[in-house]
């Protein structure tokens, strides 16, 4: 990947529907080379997909919260299944530092959301963990 596909990339993260046209415009090049090196990049792997960003307040209905996880890890993939099990548990991340796993939780209510912090905890190999409610986008 040169400096180039790293632009290329750039405008896309900004706008992953830019119409080829507006990114040889941008990049000063031809609607061919940009059409080439999206071809390329997609078959190498260096995209995987063009996707949308939704602003985190539109669905205000929905509590978030950021659970950091400390686990014994024993048995790492027990562990994994039983979390991704739990409706409430979005994304699941492993980490380096305090946290073995950080845990992206979103519920529809507090008492769901104190219903899955209670299962992840009783989950066996879980240590300690701390929860974040997200309050609002800075």
């Amino acid at each position: 990947m040169d400096d180039f596909d790293r632009r290329l990339i750039a405008l896309l993260r900004l706008d992953g529907r830019m119409p080829v046209a507006v990114l040889a415009d941008k990049l000063q090049v031809s609607r061919g080379t940009i059409q080439k090196r999206l071809d390329r990049l997609i078959s190498s792997g260096a995209i995987r997909a063009f996707t949308i960003r939704t602003r985190q307040e539109v669905d205000e209905t929905v509590l978030r919260a950021i659970m950091g996880v400390k686990t014994s890890g024993k048995r790492p993939t027990v562990f994994i299944e039983a979390l991704n099990g739990i409706p409430e548990v979005a994304a699941l991340y492993t980490t380096n530092g305090v946290w073995d796993y950080i845990a992206e939780l979103r519920a529809k209510n507090l008492v769901d959301l104190d219903s899955a912090l209670r299962a992840i905890r009783t989950i066996d190999g879980v240590t300690s963990t701390e929860t974040s409610i997200l309050l609002n986008v800075a």
